[in-house]
């Protein structure tokens, strides 16, 4: 039991991060536990907010067509939503958004600032054959080159 509880920890952890990106409990209405509490409030949408709470705070990230890569999302299907905010996503939007929270959550820990994990998802990576991770955000196959990538980056392994 102890094991388990040690073992969810830095889950935890990693979920509050990503609620956090998303704006924490004012906007998500509720504390997320686990992993099942994030797939409740996906499978219900996350509301419109999140994602306006999200995209407020990147800095280096350009909301053009880096926001459709990676959520889905043209600027303009963005712009109609601002009018209501409190419309929940559709499932995958709120499935993309919550992905690129945690893709953006990951970096920030693997290069010590949000900035930085930001432009580094905006230039083109070695590991990543000079693609930029912010463009292969766009496939269920790319998200997983780039976790995989950060994961190398995180333990030294960069070939």
């Amino acid at each position: 039991m102890a094991l388990e509880k040690a073992a969810a920890e830095p889950k935890n952890n990693e979920l509050q991060k990503v609620a956090r990106l998303l704006g924490g409990t004012r906007i998500l209405s509720r504390r997320l536990r686990s992993a099942l509490d994030a797939h409740e409030l996906l499978v219900h949408g996350l509301p419109g907010s999140a994602l306006d709470h999200l995209l407020g705070q990147l800095v280096f990230i350009q909301k053009t067509d880096s926001l459709e890569k990676a959520v889905g999302m043209s600027l303009r299907t963005y712009q109609r939503r601002k009018d209501a905010p409190s419309k929940p996503l559709s499932q995958d939007q709120s499935g993309r958004t919550w992905k690129f929270a945690e893709i953006l959550s990951k970096a920030t820990d693997v290069f010590g600032a949000q900035a930085e994990a930001e432009q580094w998802l905006e230039r083109p990576a070695i590991g990543l054959d000079q693609r930029r991770p912010i463009d292969l955000l766009a496939t269920p196959a790319g998200v997983e080159l780039v976790e995989d990538y950060l994961e190398r980056l995180e333990y030294g392994v960069y070939a």
